[in-house]
């Protein structure tokens, strides 16, 4: 099986890793800038004009793990896999540079964090599901969501019928180009779009499997990712806000109630659209706090200067907020907060 990693940060170099690492796939990565410049430089001894090196922190120590690199979906051709593992906000550009990796068959794993673009897509699904009123997605089913995929460029590139869903749990950074740090977890949730079971989704979670993961398919795969965007949706973006761990925001009781009534919005949103969410939010915090007190990937990027994924979290809250009838002041407030927070820092950093 080929399978090509776009983005080789935190989660997309993690996963490169352990596939060549354990060569359980053809791997390659497509890169840009630096971050192809250092792969290319880590490893200089391997065959091949593309060859490089990943470097994998771990628990044992630093590994440099040989991978296929190029700076071009061209150089790498049709793939059987691809998948897209970078930040929401650079997804746009990302799917419009990788026509070259997608075959007539290829299936795309979106590895990101958020409300994908292809969300309340259900082409050729059976429209029958859980939401109350006309299937998954109630009143948004069949939406495009214009947080996420503006001007819906995406969903004509990568049409949900090409998609699997993807929700991952592990930690990893990114402390430098080319560079992976592992802290904890090796689990990924797939599943096809429409629940079903299928060919391609049992031979894409045997690979994974064989690489070292912990694979769990699921044949609701749209509710797994509105739970893990319902964990994210609030620390994310409190920690680039603040600059605080997760462990400081649940320990400040006044902020630990103001996530806790924007996640109560995000919760009545999940009810009307099929992705009913039964804990509580001191239930999901009494989660978050086992994973200990980290630094969210939203604080590492404000700290780092880049653009945050707002979009795809608050931003698409919001906007399904509206459609379905739930108010959502306190998901209003943190999304303008943080966006206005980005916009202040990005613009003290340009020259001038």
């Amino acid at each position: 099986m080929r399978i090509c990693i776009v983005g080789a940060g935190a989660v997309g170099g993690y996963i490169a890793s352990l596939l060549a690492f354990s060569e359980a796939a053809d791997t390659s990565v497509l890169a840009r800038g630096t971050t192809l410049a250092a792969v290319h430089r880590h490893s200089l001894d391997h065959d091949g004009p593309h060859s490089g090196g990943l470097r994998v922190q771990t628990s044992d120590g630093m590994v440099t793990v040989a991978v296929r690199a190029a700076g071009s979906a061209a150089e790498l051709g049709p793939q059987d896999v691809v998948v897209l593992a970078v930040k929401a906000q650079a997804a746009p550009a990302a799917v419009a540079s990788i026509g070259p990796l997608l075959g007539p068959s290829t299936v795309v794993l979106p590895a990101m964090n958020g409300v994908p673009w292809w969300f309340f897509d259900r082409t050729g699904e059976d429209s029958a599901g859980p939401a109350s009123a006309g299937g998954f997605g109630g009143p948004c089913a069949g939406m495009h969501l214009s947080s996420v995929d503006p001007g819906g460029a995406m969903a004509r590139a990568v049409p949900v019928s090409r998609v699997l869903g993807v929700v991952v749990h592990f930690s990893a950074s990114s402390p430098g180009p080319g560079v992976v740090r592992h802290f904890s977890g090796d689990r990924l949730i797939i599943g096809e779009p429409s629940g079903a079971a299928s060919a391609r989704l049992e031979a894409v979670a045997r690979v994974l499997r064989e690489a070292g993961f912990t694979i769990d398919v699921s044949g609701q795969i749209r509710q797994e990712t509105w739970y893990k965007l319902w964990g994210n949706l609030t620390v994310n973006p409190v920690s680039a806000l603040t600059g605080a761990t997760a462990g400081q925001i649940l320990d400040d009781s006044l902020v630990r109630s103001f996530c806790e009534s924007a996640m109560l919005e995000a919760r009545e949103i999940g009810a009307r659209i099929g992705c009913p969410i039964e804990e509580t939010p001191a239930d999901r915090n009494v989660v978050t706090r086992k994973l200990g007190d980290f630094r969210t990937s939203m604080l590492q990027d404000a700290l780092a200067g880049r653009p945050l994924e707002l979009d795809a979290l608050t931003g698409a809250v919001r906007e399904i907020g509206a459609v379905v009838g739930v108010p959502t002041p306190y998901v209003d407030a943190l999304h303008g907060l943080a966006r206005l927070a980005e916009h202040v820092r990005l613009s003290a950093a340009l020259p001038g």
